[in-house]
């Protein structure tokens, strides 16, 4: 087992008592096998074990109440370990929230301190105190009949604010448990923003009451198309699904107990198919189309020119606004078609009314409206790093961009040249790092094995030290395609999400994959008990 020892630079110890320091480290972590995933910021170990009581009692305060639930649930299901609770200070678990200012923890950061005569998780705030909590849990371990847990004494604090997992259901519905069993893999991997896209070209997720038929037409196809891009070949299966509101706040409920923020996506102008065959007047052309059964960038898009389309938007916006409590809504934006617009009168006279010289303008124009609108309902925007108007696809306008995208923006890169976004950094652009020939999770082992996914940075080569507060962290991404059913999504996403985990919390400077690919042996025992990993590729 490989595991860092940090020290505080202002202590001093002699050369003797380091040796013997480092010694005993080595030998007590011989108690446990198992490591922690994420690693932390410092973790020392002092040698032996807290053996728990029958019942163990814990105490902390009425706020906690939420975090501490979570472990009394999880020593009762896995240990059969029932605990008890008492406000006394002399409690074998004891849970305690302290001043923003006492210590450099953040919003995320905890102290978790195990002696022989029991264990003191303090934090800031609950989020600290859960995550803090994720860490015992891999710390546990069961020996003679008794449940222990090793003596450490652990400081740590995350990386990046924003460690996300996106899961795309516009291609496939996959159902609110597979969602929950996602985020309960996420919470013990300190991972805090599940990115939810729920419209696309090949089905709309989200029951909209203004607009009904977005799911009484759009959550449903003909078919699917099978065998890879371009296949031409379909299963001639209908496939259908959608989350109504009641649904939604289950799993807004359930993410919020584990400190997980749930990200709406709500596609425009593109990928937006599945709504114009629900209501042909909101593409450009008005004609009426089919839900599409085939995979790829679609042609069809919202005529963004038109104020019935605009309004059509913005109540869909305030729906969504108003049930999901995040105060940020990504409306996706990448890879708009423009030959609809190109072809269209109306756009056109639009465009020159407006002055407007590029397609690419049009789409900014448009991006920044939607921006000022969700801004004056106290939500910010985000969007993929095609918002900007940069040339990053073949069929991406080539005329030169004039328009600026709003600055209020959070820009989520995934392509294009990584110049685009140190520039994009540099003025002034809050930026996730979703790079996708690191972050992919439909992408395959060979293309992005376990060692690639843990090597990710999220800070690019080269970027200005002062701009990393702009690299606000990374995403992964599980696109759906290719992923008819939840063991397909289990085998993509598993194991990488606990590397991607890894880049997001962890310090640089604390990284080693050996380390860490020893460390995951405890989840992959998990994983394969729940059914949601098979063997590991090669």
């Amino acid at each position: 087992m490989q595991h860092i020892l940090k020290i505080k630079q202002s202590i001093m110890f002699e050369p003797k008592k380091i040796f013997f320091i480092i010694a005993l480290v080595c030998v007590s972590f011989q108690c446990f096998s198992q490591g922690i995933i994420p690693q932390p910021t410092q973790l020392i170990t002092s040698g032996g074990n807290f053996v728990f009581p029958v019942t163990p009692s814990m105490s902390g305060t009425s706020s906690l109440k939420m975090e501490v639930s979570d472990l009394s649930k999880y020593l009762l299901d896995e240990f059969k370990v029932k605990c008890s609770y008492t406000d006394s200070k002399k409690a074998d678990i004891q849970f305690a929230l302290i001043p923003a200012d006492s210590i450099r923890l953040g919003k995320e950061g905890y102290t978790l301190v195990i002696s022989k005569s029991g264990i003191q998780l303090k934090a800031p705030f609950s989020a600290g105190i859960f995550y803090g909590i994720q860490t015992l849990k891999q710390l546990l371990f069961k020996d003679m009949g008794k449940l222990q847990v090793p003596l450490v004494d652990v400081l740590d604090q995350p990386n990046f604010s924003w460690r996300a997992y996106m899961l795309d259901e516009g291609r496939y519905f996959q159902g609110k448990e597979t969602v929950k069993a996602i985020i309960d893999e996420m919470a013990l991997l300190k991972m805090n923003i599940f990115h939810w896209h729920l419209t696309e070209d090949q089905g709309w997720r989200l029951a909209i009451e203004k607009y009904p038929a977005l799911t009484k037409i759009g959550a449903k196809r003909d078919s699917t198309e099978i065998g890879g891009w371009n296949s031409n070949k379909f299963d001639g299966k209908s496939h259908q699904g959608y989350y109504n509101k009641a649904d939604i706040k289950e799993i807004i409920n359930y993410a919020k107990a584990k400190h997980i923020t749930i990200i709406p996506e709500i596609e425009m102008p593109g990928h937006s198919s599945a709504a114009i065959a629900a209501y042909p007047w909101l593409g450009v052309t008005k004609n009426r189309i089919a839900v599409p059964s085939s995979f790829g960038v679609k042609y069809d898009i919202f005529d963004v020119t038109d104020p019935k389309v605009i309004g059509f938007l913005h109540e869909v916006l305030d729906e969504v606004m108003a049930l999901f409590p995040s105060n940020i809504v990504h409306i996706g934006g990448d890879e708009v078609k423009f030959k609809q617009w190109e072809e269209s009168p109306s756009v056109k006279a639009f465009m020159n009314t407006h002055q407007l010289s590029s397609f690419a303008d049009l789409h900014i124009y448009f991006t920044n409206g939607i921006s000022k609108y969700l801004e004056q309902k106290g939500k910010r925007m985000m969007g993929w790093n095609d918002i900007m108007g940069g040339k990053i696809h073949d069929f991406s306008d080539s005329k030169p961009v004039t328009g600026k995208l709003a600055k209020e923006a959070i820009v989520q890169f995934w392509k294009g040249d990584l110049s685009m976004m140190k520039a994009a950094v540099e003025n002034g652009y809050d930026i996730v790092n979703s790079y996708h020939e690191y972050t992919y999770l439909d992408y395959s082992y060979k293309a992005i094995p376990l060692s690639k996914a843990y090597g990710f940075n999220p800070m690019p080569v080269g970027l200005d030290p002062k701009y990393k507060s702009k690299i606000l962290g990374l995403s992964c991404q599980m696109w759906g395609e290719w992923i008819p059913n939840s063991l397909a999504l289990y085998s993509q996403t598993f194991p990488r999400l606990a590397a991607y985990a890894e880049v997001g919390w962890t310090a640089l400077e604390n990284k080693n994959f050996t380390r860490f690919n020893d460390n995951l042996n405890w989840f992959t025992k998990r994983w394969k008990e729940k059914k949601i990993m098979g063997i590991l590729p090669n």
